[in-house]
Formats: structure tokens, sequence, C-alpha cells
């Protein structure tokens, strides 16, 4: 079984959007754990959404499964987000805790809300740019996920991210490259505040440079690990 079920992270943080936040993820991975642990005919595993947000802002430091939960709202809420799978792990499934790094694709998610100012010609870094993305393509999510159902020696926290982080300069740059724009007007950090408050400073600025360790060890190989490859086919370029 796999559960990504989950309130959008994306528009103002206000009290009740951070409690739908955090609530939709723990509340129904705790109900849907329980529940799959109380079947007489229990499934063998539990894929469970998770993601990077767990490393916090860590600047250049490497991070891979070992590496501790990070501070923040968000990483709080994915070390509850996978505490609450825990009864399906105590009733014998194996459960996958799969932390999700920046999805790319054409058709939702991040990129969706960034085609509009880039398409224009708007696009730009954020801040200084120099702050870590880790993405991963959306048919790699797909395949990886298939790849951990079969592979019943893998348990635990999984990293879906690409094994070539890039800085948020250089996936801006090749963005720009691929919808032929420039890309040169920075977005302050006081106007992503201002548009996106707590949000910015979580995830629109946070630095995380992450690998796929258990990936990599399993034997997983990437369909599209490089960035720019991957934009043009997510977008027909």
């Amino acid at each position: 079984m796999v559960h990504l079920a989950g309130e959008p992270i994306v528009g103002k943080w206000t009290h009740d959007k951070k409690r739908a936040i955090r609530d939709s993820r723990v509340d129904g991975t705790r109900l849907l754990a329980a529940t799959l642990a109380n079947l007489q005919h229990k499934p063998a595993i539990l894929i469970s959404a998770s993601a990077v947000g767990y490393y916090g802002d860590r600047g250049d430091e490497v991070l891979d499964e070992s590496s501790g939960r990070g501070e923040g709202f968000l990483a709080g809420v994915c070390q509850a987000w996978e505490a609450a799978a825990r009864p399906a792990v105590e009733a014998g499934i194996r459960v996958v805790h799969a932390r999700l790094g920046v999805v790319v694709s054409g058709d939702g998610g991040a990129l969706k809300q960034m085609l509009p100012a880039f398409r224009l010609g708007l696009g730009g870094p954020l801040g200084s740019g120099r702050q870590w993305m880790s993405w991963i393509g959306l048919d790699d999510v797909v395949a990886a996920v298939l790849h951990l159902i079969a592979d019943s020696a893998v348990s635990g926290p999984v990293n879906l991210v690409s094994p070539q982080a890039v800085t948020n300069r250089q996936f801006t740059r090749s963005l720009a490259k691929v919808l032929r724009r420039p890309a040169v007007l920075a977005v302050p950090r006081f106007t992503a505040r201002l548009a996106f408050g707590a949000l910015a400073d979580e995830a629109l600025f946070a630095s995380q440079r992450v690998e796929p360790g258990v990936l990599k060890h399993s034997g997983y190989g990437f369909i599209q690990p490089g960035l720019e490859q991957e934009l043009r086919a997510a977008l027909g370029r």
C-alpha cells in the first residue's frame, strides 16, 4: 500500500493552515496504520510519504538517511508523520518512509508555480540562490516506489531525491535555459516573507543537500539523474 495524502504546504502559513498541514499527515497516517495493523490479512508493505523537510535548513552539509532531524515546523511535522506509522511497524508490516524532495513535473507541484514568471522572463534565484535543492523527476518517483515495493530488504526512511542535488541558482539557470528566457531578477527574502510568511524560510530558502543513500545501495538506477534533461522531459522541450 502507498500512502501519499496530506494538505499542500503552499500558501500563507496561518495557524489553521499549519494545523491542517500537520493533522492531515499525522492523524491520517496514524488512522491508516492502526487500521492496517488490525486487519486479519495485512499488507506486506506500507510506503508512507514523508519529505526532506525532515532535515531542516542545513547549509552545505551532505545529508543521508542516517542524518538527524533538523529544526523548524516542517522538520517536526515530518518526524511526527513518520512516527504515526508505528502501529503498522509493530504489527509486522514493512514500513518505508519515502522522504520526497522537490518533485519535478510539468503537470503540478513547485515547477508549475514557477513557470508563469519564468515564461515571461521574470524568473530568478531566491535570494543568493546558494541554498541546495534536492529534486526528483516524477518518473523516478513512480519507478523508485515500485523498486521499494519489490525489494523486501528495505524499510525505514528512504530519500527519494536525484543523486545530483543543485543550488537554487543552478535550478534557475537550467529552467531559464530550457525555456529560452532570461532569469536575472532575484527574489529578496523579505519579499518572499511578505508573500508566504514562514513558508519562505522553511521551504523556499532552506538548504537541503540530500543524498539518495538507501536507493543507491539497493541498486536503484535513476531514469533521469540530470536536472536539465528532466526539465526538458517534463516540459516537452
